[in-house]
């Protein structure tokens, strides 16, 4: 439940034992999903629509009748008691609540349908690999993104201190580092050679973009007899270690996969917080402070910054409130025309005398010709939004004989190659134990996630199921309105 709301009790007391009752019943007479089993969900294609709220507290999501299906796939019983003592062990049946309002649940009660929820990670009782045997690998793929480093060093010392797993391998460059033509030899992770990569930017295995052959993958790990694969990275990654996953299923082999999303774009579906996304905030900043104090020394000055968001405009959004200086938000999931939007910025030079743009990459792209190319990770590559307004601004005021001062600003791969702010870093390490925690238990084609300010297990397939995106309708796109100023619709 989202923190600073409180419940009558009396609303919701006789509901919710009813709901642990149903859980603890049907916990106790579930089967043990067989190894073997692709998936614990249905595919995607067979679940509802659904909207998605999400600020850093996710807000009512408006879900119609159907059914989210959270479960988790596990590669057997657990039955090795955990080497953890003096901490509090997680029971199975602890669920982290999907709805994030008091409106969502009532709905629920009245459909007398149990509302969807997660399970909250965090380490258990009794473990699925015996640690002393165990193998683990460690790969990082696609961009880099602040607290990668911080990321791998909370697993490794988690592995090592927590369970006692001693051998641990870092994939070199990605997923290209589970295939034999690259020749990249893993590393040996251990507690001494990853004490202080946390206070560098980076990643120290490197990465790259990319499918490889899930087959020849799988093939490596099994002949490194790895139990758990950790994969950290954004949508493409999360497939990959899908792939892999029930390949390895499919052949009967005991490899959990266990995914933990990075991007510092905050647009994973299902994921309250990415980790790095505050940091690439905090970087953005930065360029915002400088484009208004270039804008402010000038007469008619402007400043444009161009931040990254191909889908979402979560950075942008952010980044706009924290000074408060920016005067325009323009983003992907709000369409806008060069008219309105010059005519706007018109208006407001003429009255105060400067302004300050911010935008998203991905924004405006009906706009900007595109390169009709994709990358390698099958991402189309988008036309340069921040250049084409740059041209656009300087023509709209050349055409009006109005002179201005226009400062161009395009921080890009320095807001990803920094290292993690301290509560980023917290927050990476928290998310690295709750990864070895799942791993440890078999649970496998799954990620980490953080939802209603609880770290929880998250099925794959609902995580790439499609880009998470600003509600225009919530209270994050609000504030921004109310915080630039600018017009509800730049249309």
């Amino acid at each position: 439940m989202a923190e600073g709301r409180t419940i009558p009790r009396g609303v919701l007391a006789p509901w919710i034992g009813n709901y642990r009752s149903r859980r603890v019943e049907r916990l106790s007479r579930a089967p043990e999903r067989p190894l073997g089993a692709v998936s614990a969900s249905k595919p995607f294609n067979e679940l509802p629509p659904y909207r998605q709220h999400n600020v850093l507290s996710p807000e009512e999501p408006a879900m119609p009748d159907g059914h989210l299906d959270f479960t988790i796939t596990r590669l057997g019983e657990c039955r090795i008691p955990s080497p953890m003592s003096g901490v509090r062990f997680t029971r199975d049946d602890e669920q982290v609540l999907y709805p994030a309002t008091l409106a969502e649940l009532r709905q629920r009660m009245r459909t007398a349908a149990e509302p969807p929820s997660m399970e909250s990670a965090g380490p258990r009782r009794l473990l699925f690999f015996e640690p002393s045997r165990l193998a683990c690998g460690i790969v990082t793929c696609g961009g880099l993104c602040p607290g990668l480093n911080d990321v791998i060093r909370s697993m490794v010392l988690s592995l090592h201190h927590h369970y006692g797993v001693h051998k641990v391998h870092g994939f070199r460059f990605g997923y290209e580092g589970l295939v034999r033509p690259f020749a990249h030899q893993p590393v040996a992770l251990t507690p001494e050679g990853v004490n202080r990569i946390h206070e560098f930017g980076g990643s120290i295995l490197g990465s790259s973009r990319g499918p490889q052959d899930v087959g020849h993958m799988v093939d490596t790990l099994a002949e490194l007899q790895i139990g758990i694969l950790f994969a950290i990275g954004g949508d493409g990654t999360l497939r990959g270690a899908q792939a892999i996953g029930e390949e390895a299923l499919r052949r009967g082999l005991k490899i959990a996969v266990i995914g933990i999303p990075k991007t510092i774009d905050n647009d994973v579906s299902f994921v309250q917080k990415t980790f790095g996304f505050e940091t690439a905030v905090s970087e953005a900043r930065r360029a915002i402070y400088a484009a208004n104090a270039e804008a402010e020394a000038a007469r008619n000055g402007i400043g444009l910054v161009k931040l990254m968001g191909r889908d979402s405009g979560f950075i942008a959004a952010f980044s706009v409130l924290v000074d408060s200086q920016a005067n325009f938000c323009l983003i992907p999931e709000v369409p806008f025309t060069l008219e309105r939007f010059l005519s706007e910025l018109t208006k407001r030079v003429a009255l105060r005398g400067h302004a300050v743009v911010v935008v998203a990459e991905g924004a405006g792209q009906d706009l900007v010709t595109g390169t009709g190319g994709r990358d390698a990770s099958g991402n189309v590559r988008y036309g340069d939004v921040g250049l084409f307004l740059r041209d656009a601004i300087q023509a709209h005021f050349a055409r009006i004989s109005t002179s201005i001062t226009l400062k161009y600003i395009d921080p890009s791969y320095a807001i990803r190659s920094v290292p993690a702010t301290p509560h980023d870093s917290a927050f990476c390490l928290l998310l690295g134990h709750s990864a070895v925690h799942a791993g440890m238990t078999g649970r496998t084609n799954m990620v980490v996630s953080f939802w209603n300010h609880r770290f929880t297990h998250v099925p794959i397939s609902l995580a790439v199921a499609e880009r998470k995106k600003i509600d225009l309708d919530g209270t994050l796109w609000n504030s921004v309105l109310a915080s630039t100023g600018q017009p509800h619709d730049l249309r």
